[in-house]
């Protein structure tokens, strides 16, 4: 996971939206962010992801420091995945990119479609 951290970039808005492009993970970090979870309900919770690609990401944000995995010493094993302090703090963010898809969808008059962004802003 060397790679992932070697070409972050020197501006701090860019380096945040590197590490938290892409189609998935705001997704998954927003499922994160009301405690662990199992890799299995993971995939249950965004039925349109690929296992392959939901570990990648998952061992992506891990290595960026916003993702903590634990192994339980369990037969048969169990890992959760859960967002760290780190990833917490970016719970503002979501919540920004939260606001701004309401206002845009808003403006196109497509509100209906919506889910609800209310578990990321549950109080610490």
């Amino acid at each position: 996971m060397a790679a992932v951290m070697k070409n972050l970039p020197s501006l701090p808005a860019e380096r945040t939206l590197r590490i938290i492009s892409g189609r998935w993970k705001p997704v998954i970090l927003y499922h994160l962010m009301t405690g662990a979870r199992r890799l299995s309900e993971l995939n249950r919770l965004m039925p349109a992801i690929s296992q392959k690609v939901l570990i990648q990401q998952l061992r992506e944000m891990e290595a960026h420091g916003i993702v903590s995995r634990t192994v339980h010493a369990e037969v048969p094993p169990r890992v959760d995945y859960e967002a760290t302090a780190l990833g917490q703090s970016l719970r503002p963010v979501l919540l920004a990119l939260c606001d701004w898809g309401r206002k845009h969808a808003a403006e196109l008059d497509d509100l209906d479609s919506l889910a609800d962004c209310a578990r990321v802003s549950l109080p610490d």
